[in-house]
């Protein structure tokens, strides 16, 4: 079953039911290369517009999704395979004319059998620890690269996978903080406002665990009082907001328990032991 971008819950509500833990006033980001090097303020504004989903990014709903792709764009494994074979032989088909995609850039495709609107390539970097800071260049340059591209095809909701984190190596405690810190500088920049949702899909729980770590950092929550420039809150609008925080809560999906990869083989053994 699809998930519509409506449905995926947003930074405010997973605070709002506990799903998120804000940091201590005490806490700083991770250093990356793009900043921020303090706590920033709260903002509504950005915490409305920045999703979580731990699930399967082809069942998304939204205008596009973000592929970890290799050099070629001609598909691979684990997500960009899954990706592959739920768009159908066309999305090969258009990829065959793109000439292959730099690392730390990202192309944009139809999305075809995926319910989808484009697809977006990304080639993240492989990972040497010896040259961590061009790595962190090549992987902001895929986040900035993939929002800029949506912005330009018109595109409001825009869904990541956790790029390079696979078996590309790039550890995940590295790779939250430097995706988030890209996806921030643009969300604060003059392009940011025709965005939506930007949506982090997690998968693995290394993954999980990162951006549940990571979130906070970067996206704060607002204090119990409301937005913080806000002196004072009506009791109408918190009413309204937990009302909606709770059902959202309510329809959360549960996480996957296969990888996305896997998925046809599964159905595959599914059906032979039926039979």
């Amino acid at each position: 079953m699809n998930t519509r971008a409506a449905e995926i819950p947003n930074l405010t509500l997973l605070y709002k039911v506990t799903r998120l833990i804000g940091p201590l006033p005490t806490s700083k980001p991770p250093m990356t290369l793009l900043g921020p090097s303090q706590l920033p303020s709260p903002s509504k504004a950005l915490n409305d517009r920045v999703c979580l989903y731990r699930g399967d990014i082809t069942r998304l709903a939204v205008d596009a999704i973000v592929n970890a792709a290799n050099n070629s764009l001609l598909g691979g494994g684990g997500v960009d395979g899954a990706i592959h074979r739920s768009a159908g032989p066309r999305l090969l088909a258009e990829c065959r004319t793109l000439g292959g995609c730099p690392t730390g850039s990202a192309k944009i495709t139809g999305a075809y059998n995926l319910p989808c609107r484009k697809v977006i390539h990304a080639v993240g970097p492989i990972y040497d620890d010896y040259n961590s800071e061009k790595c962190e260049t090549e992987l902001t340059g895929c986040y900035t690269k993939s929002l800029e591209l949506a912005v330009a095809n018109d595109c409001r909701t825009v869904a990541f996978s956790a790029l390079s984190t696979g078996i590309y190596g790039y550890p995940s405690k590295a790779a939250a903080p430097a995706a988030l810190s890209a996806i921030r500088k643009f969300l604060e920049g003059k392009d940011g406002e025709k965005l939506d949702k930007v949506v982090i899909v997690t998968f693995e729980k290394k993954d999980v665990d990162a951006y549940d770590e990571a979130l906070p950092l970067f996206f704060p929550p607002l204090p119990e009082g409301g937005d913080a420039s806000k002196s004072v809150k009506t009791t109408e609008t918190e009413a309204k907001l937990e009302a909606e925080a709770k059902a959202v809560a309510k329809e959360l999906p549960s996480p996957p328990k296969v990888d996305p990869a896997d998925a046809e083989h599964v159905e595959k053994k599914q059906k032979q032991s039926e039979d």
